[in-house]
């Protein structure tokens, strides 16, 4: 069994890769905005999936939390111009207090490594 761990940390890795599947932790962005933040948190997501192998078009499924749903419409702008739309994945969105006030939106991708 090969298990490859992404900036594995004490508490936690960015990425972990296995049986030819790439699982990241939650990811967010720098930003006074929801669109710097999701900009941001994808272009993490772009950055750990080219580590694990993988890349947009073959994710299989996203969950995004947003600390106020009234923000919806403005991360699914930015949502809309970086995902591929030919290769959309499953999809969830919901509301949650997230890690600091300071986060508006986290990012969470499974894809399946090419």
């Amino acid at each position: 069994m090969s298990i490859k761990r992404i900036e594995a940390g004490a508490r936690m890795s960015q990425a972990v890769v296995y049986n030819g599947i790439a699982y990241l932790a939650g990811q967010v962005g720098e930003g006074a905005t929801v669109t710097e933040q999701t900009k941001a948190a994808l272009a993490e997501v772009d950055r750990l999936l080219a580590e694990a192998g993988s890349d947009k078009a073959h994710l299989l499924s996203t969950t995004i939390w947003l600390a106020d749903m009234a923000d919806f419409a403005e991360m699914n702008a930015v949502w809309d111009a970086w995902v591929d739309s030919a290769n959309a994945p499953a999809r969830a969105t919901g509301e949650a207090k997230l890690a600091t006030p300071d986060y508006k939106v986290e990012v969470i991708v499974t894809a399946a490594v090419a």
